[in-house]
């Protein structure tokens, strides 16, 4: 049993939250922007980065033109998987980097919705936005690891509805003022108490990261975005049209929801090395880079997050390469602060 508070289908972005800062740098209607899922830091031989100089490395992908940086949810390392993603807890890191950065996008890909309790979620994720001056983005995901719901005491065969129970939940109480909702899960209230902050542009973005044991449809309908797998270069034209098909029937044809892809990038040392698939990600050289993800805007991708972890030469040499050859092509949107001061 769900919220008894229904969520509507989510309109077509509100002039509001179009403003938002993070929405603006990250997501705009034919064009395409490159973000980077931590660590900022390559260790192919090894679950665990170092972490060492990730301040230094965020500020640089900032100022090279990197629209957003991706935090990964993994609250227990499971040796099966053989990685440990960022280490640090997602939303205490986005306050980190909040503070040593000023225009890149803060993500999460993604938050594991089933596992968290949505009401505090909504606390911290609004607290954030209004801490941030609204830099955040909210990548949510159901989690593919078995091992950890146990730990929770959760069941993994319920995690497709426990989603959409705690994404109801949040979305109600982090965004209507003395909000009345009734869960099994997730509490209840009768209207008598607020939940303050509120998002300063209407709401958080919210974007699936995967299907969260959901379908296309409902995302489209109930989310701000979606976030899949990388698709092969002929691939992108179903990938990215299927979604629209869904997005149009939800909320017409002229709404716009993007849709995005991610996973490991491999960037090969030879520039003109063809787009190869490899477990979680693909392999690439940095030129044929430009021109697959060309294609990819071409196709009506948004955005792009790649975890270059798995590359065997260091982080700096990727980010310079990529800024030479990549990043020049596809400019996220500057803030209005940065307009006023240039």
């Amino acid at each position: 049993m769900s919220a008894i508070t229904a969520i509507k289908a989510s309109a077509p972005i509100e002039p509001a939250l179009s403003e938002q800062p993070a929405w603006r740098r990250v997501f705009r209607e034919g064009a395409l922007t490159v973000g980077l899922i931590l660590p900022l830091e390559t260790h192919p031989d090894s679950p665990f980065p170092t972490m060492r100089d990730h301040v230094a490395m965020a500020q640089r992908a900032e100022s090279m033109g990197v629209a957003a940086l991706w935090m990964r949810d993994i609250p227990f390392y499971d040796p099966a998987y053989g990685d440990a993603g960022q280490i640090f807890e997602p939303l205490v890191y986005i306050a980190s980097l909040a503070a040593v950065t000023s225009e890149v996008a803060l993500g999460t890909t993604g938050i594991v919705l089933p596992m968290r309790d949505p009401l505090l979620l909504a606390k911290q994720v609004n607290s954030l936005d209004q801490l941030t001056n609204g830099r955040l983005l909210l990548g949510m995901s159901s989690g593919d690891r078995p091992s950890e719901y146990p730990v929770f005491g959760i069941d993994f065969d319920t995690r497709g509805e426990r989603f959409r129970d705690a994404f109801q939940t949040y979305r109600t109480v982090g965004e209507q003022p003395f909000p009345v909702f009734s869960s099994l899960r997730f509490g209840k209230s009768d209207g008598t108490l607020d939940m303050l902050p509120k998002p300063q542009y209407g709401r958080i973005p919210a974007i699936a990261v995967g299907r969260a044991q959901q379908s296309l449809e409902w995302i489209a309908a109930h989310m701000d975005g979606y976030l899949g797998f990388v698709p092969r270069p002929d691939a992108l034209d179903a990938f990215v049209r299927g979604w629209n098909e869904h997005v149009a029937h939800s909320m017409g044809r002229e709404a716009f929801k993007p849709i995005a892809f991610g996973g490991y990038l491999y960037l090969h040392p030879r520039p003109d090395y063809p787009f190869r698939t490899i477990r979680g990600g693909f392999v690439i050289g940095s030129r044929s880079l430009r021109y697959f993800l060309e294609q990819a805007r071409e196709a009506g991708v948004s955005h792009v997050a790649l975890n270059p972890k798995v590359t065997p030469r260091p982080y700096a040499d990727v980010l310079d390469e990529l800024h030479s050859e990549v990043l020049p092509y596809f400019i996220p949107e500057v803030s209005h602060a940065t307009r006023e001061h240039t």
